[in-house]
Protein backbone atom coordinates (compact mmCIF):
# COMPACT_ATOMS: atom_id res chain seq x y z
CA UNK A 1 0.00 0.00 0.00
CA UNK A 2 2.47 2.87 0.87
CA UNK A 3 4.56 1.62 -1.92
CA UNK A 4 1.35 2.10 -4.47
CA UNK A 5 0.83 5.83 -2.70
CA UNK A 6 4.08 7.05 -2.79
CA UNK A 7 4.20 6.20 -6.90
CA UNK A 8 1.76 8.70 -7.34
CA UNK A 9 3.35 11.26 -5.38
CA UNK A 10 6.09 11.38 -7.92
CA UNK A 11 3.48 12.46 -10.72
CA UNK A 12 4.22 15.83 -11.55
CA UNK A 13 2.09 18.52 -10.37
CA UNK A 14 -1.10 19.31 -12.06
CA UNK A 15 -3.60 22.05 -12.29
CA UNK A 16 -6.55 22.38 -9.51
CA UNK A 17 -9.79 23.51 -9.32
CA UNK A 18 -10.56 26.24 -5.77
CA UNK A 19 -10.63 29.94 -4.79
CA UNK A 20 -8.71 32.42 -6.50
CA UNK A 21 -7.41 31.78 -9.85
CA UNK A 22 -3.49 32.45 -9.75
CA UNK A 23 -3.38 33.98 -12.82
CA UNK A 24 -5.56 36.62 -10.42
CA UNK A 25 -4.28 37.13 -7.51
CA UNK A 26 -1.91 40.09 -8.36
CA UNK A 27 -2.42 43.71 -8.02
CA UNK A 28 -3.24 44.71 -11.56
CA UNK A 29 -6.01 41.94 -11.49
CA UNK A 30 -7.45 43.54 -8.27
CA UNK A 31 -7.12 47.04 -9.12
CA UNK A 32 -8.98 46.32 -12.43
CA UNK A 33 -11.52 44.21 -10.58
CA UNK A 34 -11.27 41.64 -13.84
CA UNK A 35 -10.60 37.96 -13.36
CA UNK A 36 -10.32 36.91 -17.40
CA UNK A 37 -7.49 34.59 -17.83
CA UNK A 38 -6.64 33.02 -21.31
CA UNK A 39 -7.31 30.47 -22.41
CA UNK A 40 -4.19 27.96 -23.29
CA UNK A 41 -5.70 26.62 -26.46
CA UNK A 42 -5.81 29.84 -28.32
CA UNK A 43 -4.41 32.51 -25.80
CA UNK A 44 -7.30 34.73 -25.44
CA UNK A 45 -9.12 35.77 -22.46
CA UNK A 46 -11.64 33.32 -21.43
CA UNK A 47 -11.00 31.43 -24.99
CA UNK A 48 -13.12 33.91 -26.67
CA UNK A 49 -10.82 33.33 -29.94
CA UNK A 50 -12.53 30.32 -30.11
CA UNK A 51 -16.11 30.92 -28.98
CA UNK A 52 -15.32 29.22 -25.15
CA UNK A 53 -16.71 32.61 -23.50
CA UNK A 54 -15.90 36.20 -22.95
CA UNK A 55 -15.27 38.53 -20.28
CA UNK A 56 -18.29 39.62 -19.01
CA UNK A 57 -19.81 42.28 -15.81
CA UNK A 58 -20.70 40.20 -13.13
CA UNK A 59 -25.10 39.69 -12.73
CA UNK A 60 -25.43 39.93 -9.51
CA UNK A 61 -29.25 39.54 -7.40
CA UNK A 62 -30.91 42.53 -6.11
CA UNK A 63 -33.31 40.13 -4.10
CA UNK A 64 -33.96 40.83 -0.92
CA UNK A 65 -31.83 38.70 2.18
CA UNK A 66 -32.73 37.60 5.66
CA UNK A 67 -32.66 39.47 8.97
CA UNK A 68 -29.79 37.21 10.12
CA UNK A 69 -26.95 39.05 8.97
CA UNK A 70 -27.62 43.36 10.17
CA UNK A 71 -24.37 44.41 8.40
CA UNK A 72 -23.71 45.93 4.76
CA UNK A 73 -20.09 46.57 3.38
CA UNK A 74 -18.10 44.79 6.20
CA UNK A 75 -17.36 41.38 4.75
CA UNK A 76 -15.74 40.51 1.98
CA UNK A 77 -17.86 37.31 1.04
CA UNK A 78 -21.06 39.46 0.52
CA UNK A 79 -22.36 40.37 -2.91
CA UNK A 80 -19.46 37.45 -4.04
CA UNK A 81 -17.06 38.07 -5.89
CA UNK A 82 -17.60 41.52 -6.45
CA UNK A 83 -15.46 42.88 -3.62
CA UNK A 84 -12.35 41.08 -5.61
CA UNK A 85 -13.58 41.13 -9.10
CA UNK A 86 -16.33 42.82 -11.09
CA UNK A 87 -15.56 41.10 -14.19
CA UNK A 88 -15.05 37.60 -14.74
CA UNK A 89 -15.54 35.01 -17.66
CA UNK A 90 -18.64 34.17 -18.54
CA UNK A 91 -18.56 30.46 -20.39
CA UNK A 92 -20.49 29.66 -23.51
CA UNK A 93 -22.31 26.38 -24.11
CA UNK A 94 -20.99 23.24 -21.72
CA UNK A 95 -17.81 25.06 -21.24
CA UNK A 96 -17.09 26.19 -17.78
CA UNK A 97 -13.89 27.16 -15.76
CA UNK A 98 -12.16 30.41 -14.85
CA UNK A 99 -11.05 30.63 -18.21
CA UNK A 100 -13.67 28.58 -20.07
CA UNK A 101 -11.34 25.51 -20.10
CA UNK A 102 -13.06 22.98 -18.63
CA UNK A 103 -16.51 21.36 -19.49
CA UNK A 104 -19.51 21.51 -17.45
CA UNK A 105 -20.23 18.62 -14.90
CA UNK A 106 -21.64 15.99 -16.75
CA UNK A 107 -20.43 16.75 -20.33
CA UNK A 108 -16.65 16.05 -21.83
CA UNK A 109 -14.30 15.80 -25.25
CA UNK A 110 -12.71 18.22 -26.90
CA UNK A 111 -15.65 20.39 -27.51
CA UNK A 112 -17.12 19.46 -24.17
CA UNK A 113 -20.45 17.55 -26.34
CA UNK A 114 -20.29 14.12 -24.88
CA UNK A 115 -22.75 13.43 -21.91
CA UNK A 116 -21.04 11.28 -19.43
CA UNK A 117 -22.62 9.28 -16.34
CA UNK A 118 -20.18 8.20 -13.50
CA UNK A 119 -21.51 6.07 -10.89
CA UNK A 120 -20.13 7.13 -7.27
CA UNK A 121 -20.09 3.33 -5.23
CA UNK A 122 -20.29 2.37 -1.08
CA UNK A 123 -16.69 2.37 -0.11
CA UNK A 124 -17.59 -1.21 1.10
CA UNK A 125 -18.36 -2.55 -2.06
CA UNK A 126 -15.40 -1.32 -3.46
CA UNK A 127 -12.63 -4.28 -4.12
CA UNK A 128 -9.26 -3.99 -2.72
CA UNK A 129 -7.03 -2.40 -5.35
CA UNK A 130 -10.10 0.00 -5.67
CA UNK A 131 -10.46 0.95 -1.81
CA UNK A 132 -6.42 1.17 -1.82
CA UNK A 133 -6.07 3.59 -5.26
CA UNK A 134 -8.81 6.04 -3.26
CA UNK A 135 -6.66 6.47 -0.40
CA UNK A 136 -3.26 6.56 -2.33
CA UNK A 137 -5.30 9.81 -4.60
CA UNK A 138 -6.17 11.15 -1.19
CA UNK A 139 -2.67 11.17 -0.24
CA UNK A 140 -1.51 12.52 -3.62
CA UNK A 141 -4.07 15.31 -2.96
CA UNK A 142 -2.67 16.36 0.51
CA UNK A 143 1.05 16.06 -1.22
CA UNK A 144 0.69 17.87 -4.38
CA UNK A 145 0.55 21.86 -4.91
CA UNK A 146 -2.29 23.24 -6.57
CA UNK A 147 -0.48 25.37 -9.65
CA UNK A 148 -3.87 27.18 -10.64
CA UNK A 149 -5.19 27.88 -7.53
CA UNK A 150 -4.02 30.12 -4.54
CA UNK A 151 -5.86 31.46 -0.84
CA UNK A 152 -6.29 34.76 0.07
CA UNK A 153 -4.34 35.38 3.36
CA UNK A 154 -5.60 39.01 4.36
CA UNK A 155 -8.76 40.56 3.85
CA UNK A 156 -9.56 43.05 0.76
CA UNK A 157 -9.05 45.55 2.96
CA UNK A 158 -5.42 44.23 4.67
CA UNK A 159 -4.80 44.30 1.11
CA UNK A 160 -4.92 48.12 0.90
CA UNK A 161 -8.05 47.49 -1.33
CA UNK A 162 -6.15 45.60 -3.53
CA UNK A 163 -2.94 47.17 -4.19
CA UNK A 164 -0.79 44.97 -1.71
CA UNK A 165 -2.03 41.47 -2.68
CA UNK A 166 -1.80 38.74 0.25
CA UNK A 167 -1.76 35.51 -1.08
CA UNK A 168 -0.37 31.87 -0.34
CA UNK A 169 0.31 28.09 -1.76
CA UNK A 170 -1.42 25.51 -0.80
CA UNK A 171 -1.69 21.59 -1.80
CA UNK A 172 -5.00 20.46 -3.15
CA UNK A 173 -6.32 18.59 -0.37
CA UNK A 174 -5.83 21.41 1.68
CA UNK A 175 -7.56 24.19 -0.53
CA UNK A 176 -10.74 22.56 -0.24
CA UNK A 177 -10.12 22.22 3.33
CA UNK A 178 -9.42 26.26 3.20
CA UNK A 179 -12.72 27.05 1.22
CA UNK A 180 -14.98 25.45 3.65
CA UNK A 181 -13.45 27.50 5.98
CA UNK A 182 -13.59 30.79 4.38
CA UNK A 183 -17.41 29.94 3.75
CA UNK A 184 -18.41 29.28 7.11
CA UNK A 185 -15.60 31.90 8.89
CA UNK A 186 -16.95 34.55 11.41
CA UNK A 187 -17.39 37.98 10.04
CA UNK A 188 -14.25 40.47 11.35
CA UNK A 189 -15.65 43.34 12.34
CA UNK A 190 -12.37 45.33 13.54
CA UNK A 191 -10.86 45.59 16.85
CA UNK A 192 -12.49 42.20 18.81
CA UNK A 193 -15.63 42.29 17.15
CA UNK A 194 -16.83 39.11 15.04
CA UNK A 195 -20.45 38.55 13.91
CA UNK A 196 -20.75 34.63 14.25
CA UNK A 197 -24.47 33.94 13.01
CA UNK A 198 -23.08 34.50 9.22
CA UNK A 199 -22.02 31.01 7.23
CA UNK A 200 -22.42 30.69 3.29
CA UNK A 201 -22.07 26.81 3.16
CA UNK A 202 -24.75 26.04 6.33
CA UNK A 203 -27.71 26.67 8.63
CA UNK A 204 -29.73 27.98 5.34
CA UNK A 205 -31.29 26.50 1.19
CA UNK A 206 -27.57 27.03 0.16
CA UNK A 207 -26.23 23.52 2.31
CA UNK A 208 -26.81 21.01 -0.08
CA UNK A 209 -26.24 22.75 -3.45
CA UNK A 210 -23.06 24.15 -2.21
CA UNK A 211 -21.66 20.57 -0.82
CA UNK A 212 -22.71 19.39 -3.99
CA UNK A 213 -20.51 21.69 -5.94
CA UNK A 214 -18.34 21.01 -3.26
CA UNK A 215 -18.25 17.30 -3.74
CA UNK A 216 -18.53 17.95 -7.75
CA UNK A 217 -15.12 20.05 -7.82
CA UNK A 218 -12.94 17.88 -5.49
CA UNK A 219 -14.01 14.66 -7.98
CA UNK A 220 -12.83 16.52 -10.82
CA UNK A 221 -9.05 17.43 -9.43
CA UNK A 222 -8.45 14.07 -8.19
CA UNK A 223 -9.63 13.27 -11.80
CA UNK A 224 -7.18 15.76 -13.40
CA UNK A 225 -4.04 15.03 -10.81
CA UNK A 226 -4.12 11.20 -11.36
CA UNK A 227 -5.11 11.13 -14.84
CA UNK A 228 -7.68 9.09 -13.64
CA UNK A 229 -11.04 10.16 -15.44
CA UNK A 230 -13.51 7.23 -14.00
CA UNK A 231 -12.76 8.33 -10.44
CA UNK A 232 -15.64 9.09 -8.37
CA UNK A 233 -16.10 9.85 -4.84
CA UNK A 234 -17.16 6.37 -2.74
CA UNK A 235 -19.80 7.32 -0.25
CA UNK A 236 -20.23 5.78 3.81
CA UNK A 237 -23.39 4.57 4.38
CA UNK A 238 -23.90 4.75 8.15
CA UNK A 239 -27.72 4.46 8.84
CA UNK A 240 -27.96 1.78 11.42
CA UNK A 241 -24.03 2.06 11.98
CA UNK A 242 -23.45 0.65 15.56
CA UNK A 243 -19.90 2.80 15.69
CA UNK A 244 -16.93 3.99 13.26
CA UNK A 245 -16.88 1.02 10.40
CA UNK A 246 -14.73 2.30 8.68
CA UNK A 247 -12.52 3.57 11.47
CA UNK A 248 -9.76 1.07 10.49
CA UNK A 249 -6.39 0.74 9.44
CA UNK A 250 -7.48 -0.59 6.35
CA UNK A 251 -9.96 2.44 5.39
CA UNK A 252 -9.72 5.58 7.13
CA UNK A 253 -7.92 4.74 9.93
CA UNK A 254 -7.69 2.76 13.27
CA UNK A 255 -7.40 4.32 17.06
CA UNK A 256 -4.12 4.71 18.71
CA UNK A 257 -3.29 2.38 20.77
CA UNK A 258 -2.31 4.99 23.38
CA UNK A 259 -3.73 7.88 22.82
CA UNK A 260 -7.74 7.49 21.55
CA UNK A 261 -7.41 10.78 20.33
CA UNK A 262 -5.12 10.39 17.64
CA UNK A 263 -5.34 7.82 14.50
CA UNK A 264 -3.33 4.60 14.32
CA UNK A 265 0.59 4.82 13.09
CA UNK A 266 -0.35 2.43 10.97
CA UNK A 267 -2.31 4.70 9.08
CA UNK A 268 -0.64 7.06 6.50
CA UNK A 269 -3.41 9.98 7.76
CA UNK A 270 -1.77 9.89 11.28
CA UNK A 271 0.92 11.93 9.54
CA UNK A 272 -1.51 14.24 8.02
CA UNK A 273 -1.81 17.54 9.91
CA UNK A 274 -4.46 19.95 10.01
CA UNK A 275 -5.20 23.60 8.64
CA UNK A 276 -7.95 26.38 9.51
CA UNK A 277 -9.07 24.77 13.03
CA UNK A 278 -8.18 27.90 15.37
CA UNK A 279 -10.90 30.34 14.65
CA UNK A 280 -11.04 31.93 18.17
CA UNK A 281 -7.50 32.74 17.66
CA UNK A 282 -8.03 33.93 13.91
CA UNK A 283 -10.76 36.39 15.52
CA UNK A 284 -8.60 37.44 18.04
CA UNK A 285 -6.30 38.66 15.65
CA UNK A 286 -8.62 39.63 13.23
CA UNK A 287 -6.67 37.64 10.76
CA UNK A 288 -7.58 35.16 8.26
CA UNK A 289 -6.27 31.28 8.20
CA UNK A 290 -2.93 31.05 6.06
CA UNK A 291 -2.50 27.19 5.78
CA UNK A 292 -0.37 26.78 8.44
CA UNK A 293 0.04 23.48 9.69
CA UNK A 294 -1.99 22.92 13.31
CA UNK A 295 -0.91 19.34 14.70
CA UNK A 296 -2.13 16.29 13.96
CA UNK A 297 -5.61 15.15 12.51
CA UNK A 298 -7.68 14.51 15.80
CA UNK A 299 -10.73 11.89 15.61
CA UNK A 300 -12.05 9.87 19.17
CA UNK A 301 -15.61 8.28 18.03
CA UNK A 302 -18.03 7.36 19.86
CA UNK A 303 -16.07 9.12 23.03
CA UNK A 304 -18.96 12.17 21.72
CA UNK A 305 -21.16 14.17 24.11
CA UNK A 306 -24.11 10.99 24.30
CA UNK A 307 -26.61 13.86 25.68
CA UNK A 308 -26.39 16.08 22.26
CA UNK A 309 -25.54 12.92 20.15
CA UNK A 310 -26.32 9.15 21.87
CA UNK A 311 -25.88 7.20 18.60
CA UNK A 312 -25.49 7.40 14.69
CA UNK A 313 -28.71 8.14 13.07
CA UNK A 314 -31.13 5.07 11.87
CA UNK A 315 -32.63 4.24 8.35
CA UNK A 316 -36.36 5.31 10.06
CA UNK A 317 -34.82 8.32 10.32
CA UNK A 318 -33.59 9.05 7.06
CA UNK A 319 -36.98 8.28 5.54
CA UNK A 320 -38.77 10.40 7.55
CA UNK A 321 -36.67 13.10 6.62
CA UNK A 322 -37.68 12.46 3.35
CA UNK A 323 -40.84 12.27 3.49
CA UNK A 324 -41.24 15.80 4.55
CA UNK A 325 -42.42 17.68 1.36
CA UNK A 326 -41.15 21.25 2.29
CA UNK A 327 -37.83 22.26 1.26
CA UNK A 328 -37.73 25.42 3.26
CA UNK A 329 -39.57 26.83 5.37
CA UNK A 330 -39.83 30.01 8.17
CA UNK A 331 -37.08 31.78 8.51
CA UNK A 332 -35.03 29.42 6.31
CA UNK A 333 -32.26 28.94 8.82
CA UNK A 334 -31.20 26.71 11.40
CA UNK A 335 -34.93 27.21 13.52
CA UNK A 336 -36.79 26.23 10.72
CA UNK A 337 -39.26 23.54 11.32
CA UNK A 338 -40.63 21.00 9.05
CA UNK A 339 -37.78 21.37 6.43
CA UNK A 340 -36.33 18.97 4.44
CA UNK A 341 -33.12 20.75 4.55
CA UNK A 342 -33.12 21.99 7.93
CA UNK A 343 -34.15 18.44 9.35
CA UNK A 344 -31.00 16.66 7.04
CA UNK A 345 -28.84 19.35 7.86
CA UNK A 346 -29.28 17.96 11.76
CA UNK A 347 -30.88 20.95 13.26
CA UNK A 348 -34.18 19.78 13.38
CA UNK A 349 -35.15 16.43 15.56
CA UNK A 350 -35.31 13.52 12.69
CA UNK A 351 -38.50 12.21 14.22
CA UNK A 352 -40.48 15.17 14.58
CA UNK A 353 -38.82 18.12 12.08
CA UNK A 354 -39.56 20.49 15.24
CA UNK A 355 -36.17 22.66 15.32
CA UNK A 356 -33.90 21.80 18.61
CA UNK A 357 -30.44 23.75 19.06
CA UNK A 358 -30.11 20.91 22.58
CA UNK A 359 -29.48 17.89 19.92
CA UNK A 360 -27.84 17.12 16.52
CA UNK A 361 -29.36 14.71 13.85
CA UNK A 362 -28.61 13.19 10.70
CA UNK A 363 -25.71 15.12 8.82
CA UNK A 364 -24.51 16.75 11.98
CA UNK A 365 -24.45 13.58 14.31
CA UNK A 366 -21.34 12.20 12.22
CA UNK A 367 -19.73 15.50 12.93
CA UNK A 368 -20.21 15.16 16.72
CA UNK A 369 -19.67 11.78 16.63
CA UNK A 370 -16.32 11.43 15.28
CA UNK A 371 -15.53 14.16 17.98
CA UNK A 372 -12.27 15.19 17.04
CA UNK A 373 -10.96 17.37 14.22
CA UNK A 374 -14.34 16.67 12.37
CA UNK A 375 -16.68 18.58 14.82
CA UNK A 376 -15.61 21.98 14.37
CA UNK A 377 -17.24 23.12 11.63
CA UNK A 378 -15.23 25.76 9.77
CA UNK A 379 -11.79 22.72 9.84
CA UNK A 380 -14.39 19.84 9.41
CA UNK A 381 -13.09 18.94 6.03
CA UNK A 382 -9.59 18.18 7.31
CA UNK A 383 -10.53 14.71 8.11
CA UNK A 384 -10.76 12.32 4.98
CA UNK A 385 -13.84 10.36 6.35
CA UNK A 386 -15.64 14.38 5.24
CA UNK A 387 -15.83 13.64 1.60
CA UNK A 388 -17.77 10.39 2.86
CA UNK A 389 -20.06 11.15 4.68
CA UNK A 390 -21.05 14.26 2.42
CA UNK A 391 -21.66 12.15 -1.08
CA UNK A 392 -23.75 10.03 1.43
CA UNK A 393 -26.07 13.03 2.38
CA UNK A 394 -25.66 14.75 -1.18
CA UNK A 395 -27.66 10.57 -1.88
CA UNK A 396 -30.32 11.52 0.49
CA UNK A 397 -30.73 15.14 -1.01
CA UNK A 398 -30.90 13.26 -4.46
CA UNK A 399 -33.49 10.94 -3.18
CA UNK A 400 -35.85 13.80 -1.94
CA UNK A 401 -35.51 15.32 -5.34
CA UNK A 402 -36.40 11.78 -7.32
CA UNK A 403 -39.48 11.92 -4.85
CA UNK A 404 -40.55 15.23 -4.80
CA UNK A 405 -39.71 16.30 -8.69
CA UNK A 406 -39.73 20.06 -7.25
CA UNK A 407 -39.92 22.63 -9.64
CA UNK A 408 -36.98 25.19 -9.75
CA UNK A 409 -38.82 27.95 -8.15
CA UNK A 410 -39.31 25.98 -4.56
CA UNK A 411 -35.83 26.90 -4.34
CA UNK A 412 -36.26 30.38 -2.67
CA UNK A 413 -35.17 33.40 -4.32
CA UNK A 414 -35.50 35.48 -1.55
CA UNK A 415 -35.28 36.38 1.95
CA UNK A 416 -33.09 33.47 3.13
CA UNK A 417 -29.62 34.28 4.88
CA UNK A 418 -27.14 36.30 3.16
CA UNK A 419 -25.34 34.55 0.38
CA UNK A 420 -28.53 31.44 0.02
CA UNK A 421 -30.73 32.79 -2.10
CA UNK A 422 -31.59 31.20 -5.89
CA UNK A 423 -29.37 33.41 -7.49
CA UNK A 424 -26.91 34.19 -5.13
CA UNK A 425 -23.21 33.17 -6.31
CA UNK A 426 -21.82 30.17 -3.77
CA UNK A 427 -18.65 31.79 -1.36
CA UNK A 428 -16.09 31.25 -2.36
CA UNK A 429 -16.13 29.40 -5.49
CA UNK A 430 -14.59 31.23 -8.69
CA UNK A 431 -15.96 29.82 -11.49
CA UNK A 432 -19.34 31.34 -10.24
CA UNK A 433 -22.17 28.74 -9.82
CA UNK A 434 -25.48 29.85 -8.39
CA UNK A 435 -27.35 27.99 -5.41
CA UNK A 436 -30.51 27.33 -7.95
CA UNK A 437 -27.60 26.15 -10.57
CA UNK A 438 -27.38 22.48 -8.44
CA UNK A 439 -31.34 22.22 -7.43
CA UNK A 440 -31.51 19.66 -9.73
CA UNK A 441 -30.94 15.60 -10.23
CA UNK A 442 -27.47 14.13 -10.16
CA UNK A 443 -27.68 12.71 -13.43
CA UNK A 444 -27.90 16.00 -15.19
CA UNK A 445 -24.34 16.92 -13.58
CA UNK A 446 -22.86 13.85 -14.74
CA UNK A 447 -23.68 11.35 -11.89
CA UNK A 448 -25.33 8.96 -9.91
CA UNK A 449 -25.65 6.81 -7.29
CA UNK A 450 -25.44 2.93 -6.94
CA UNK A 451 -27.90 1.91 -4.69
CA UNK A 452 -30.02 4.09 -6.50
CA UNK A 453 -30.14 2.81 -9.66
CA UNK A 454 -33.25 1.38 -9.82
CA UNK A 455 -35.23 -0.97 -12.10
CA UNK A 456 -37.31 1.06 -14.73
CA UNK A 457 -40.72 -0.07 -13.17
CA UNK A 458 -39.29 1.61 -9.85
CA UNK A 459 -38.31 4.70 -11.79
CA UNK A 460 -41.12 5.50 -13.29
CA UNK A 461 -43.10 4.50 -10.02
CA UNK A 462 -40.99 7.36 -8.45
CA UNK A 463 -41.74 9.93 -11.14
CA UNK A 464 -45.26 9.50 -10.41
CA UNK A 465 -45.27 9.40 -6.91
CA UNK A 466 -45.74 13.04 -6.45
CA UNK A 467 -48.16 13.78 -8.79
CA UNK A 468 -50.57 10.71 -6.90
CA UNK A 469 -49.70 12.28 -3.78
CA UNK A 470 -50.84 15.88 -4.82
CA UNK A 471 -53.81 14.16 -6.73
CA UNK A 472 -54.79 12.82 -3.13
CA UNK A 473 -54.40 15.94 -1.68
CA UNK A 474 -56.84 17.54 -3.99
CA UNK A 475 -59.20 14.76 -4.34
CA UNK A 476 -62.15 16.33 -3.03
CA UNK A 477 -62.24 19.07 -5.41
CA UNK A 478 -61.71 16.60 -8.11
CA UNK A 479 -64.76 14.34 -7.01
CA UNK A 480 -66.77 17.59 -6.87
CA UNK A 481 -65.46 18.68 -10.23
CA UNK A 482 -66.87 15.25 -11.86
CA UNK A 483 -70.31 16.14 -10.08
CA UNK A 484 -70.47 19.47 -11.22
CA UNK A 485 -69.08 18.38 -14.09
CA UNK A 486 -71.67 15.52 -14.75
CA UNK A 487 -74.62 18.12 -14.11
CA UNK A 488 -73.55 20.77 -16.97
CA UNK A 489 -73.30 18.07 -19.25
CA UNK A 490 -76.55 17.01 -18.54
CA UNK A 491 -77.86 20.24 -19.01
CA UNK A 492 -76.43 20.90 -22.21
CA UNK A 493 -77.48 17.81 -23.65
CA UNK A 494 -80.89 18.44 -23.12
CA UNK A 495 -80.49 21.73 -24.56
CA UNK A 496 -78.75 20.99 -27.36
CA UNK A 497 -81.75 17.92 -28.23
CA UNK A 498 -84.40 20.73 -27.52
CA UNK A 499 -82.69 22.78 -30.29
CA UNK A 500 -82.69 20.33 -32.84
CA UNK A 501 -86.36 19.12 -32.31
CA UNK A 502 -87.18 23.02 -33.19
CA UNK A 503 -84.44 22.85 -35.81
CA UNK A 504 -86.90 20.42 -37.71
CA UNK A 505 -89.67 22.54 -37.59
CA UNK A 506 -88.18 25.34 -39.85
CA UNK A 507 -86.04 26.15 -42.67
CA UNK A 508 -83.01 24.10 -43.82
CA UNK A 509 -81.16 27.54 -44.32
CA UNK A 510 -77.84 27.61 -42.68
CA UNK A 511 -77.01 29.57 -39.99
CA UNK A 512 -74.15 31.46 -39.58
CA UNK A 513 -71.28 30.72 -37.33
CA UNK A 514 -71.44 32.64 -33.54
CA UNK A 515 -67.63 33.82 -34.15
CA UNK A 516 -66.17 34.41 -37.66
CA UNK A 517 -63.17 32.00 -37.98
CA UNK A 518 -60.41 35.00 -38.32
CA UNK A 519 -61.60 35.72 -34.88
CA UNK A 520 -60.57 32.51 -33.86
CA UNK A 521 -57.25 33.67 -32.65
CA UNK A 522 -58.46 36.20 -30.36
CA UNK A 523 -60.11 33.60 -28.46
CA UNK A 524 -58.65 32.32 -25.16
CA UNK A 525 -58.90 29.84 -23.33
CA UNK A 526 -58.86 29.09 -19.44
CA UNK A 527 -59.28 25.93 -16.89
CA UNK A 528 -59.65 26.27 -13.41
CA UNK A 529 -59.74 23.97 -10.27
Amino acid sequence: MSLFAMGFLLVLLQPSTGQFPRACANRQSLLRKECCPPWDGDGSPCGELSGRGSCQNILLSLAPLGPQFPFSGVDDREDWPSVFYNRTCRCEGNFIGFNCGECRFGFSGVNCTERRLRTRRNIFQLTTSEKDKFLAYLNLAKNTLSQDYVIATGTYTQMNNGSNPMFGNINVYDLFVWMHYYASRDTLLGGSSVWRDIDFAHEAPGFLPWHRVFLLMWERQIQKITGDENFTIPYWDWRDAEDCTICTDEYMGGRHPTNPNLLSPASFFSSWQVICTRSEEYNSQQALCNATSEGPLLRNPGNNDKSRTPRLPSSAEVEFCLSLTQYESGSMDKTANYSFRNTLEGFADPQTAIANGSQSGLHNALHIYMNGSMSQVQGSANDPIFVLHHAFVDSIFERWLRRHRPMLEVYPAANAPIGHNRENYMVPFIPLYRNGEFFKLSRELGYDYEYLQEPALDSFQDFLMPYLERAREIWGWLVGAAVIGGIVTAVLTGLILSCRKKRRGTSSEIQPLLVESEDYNNISYQSNF
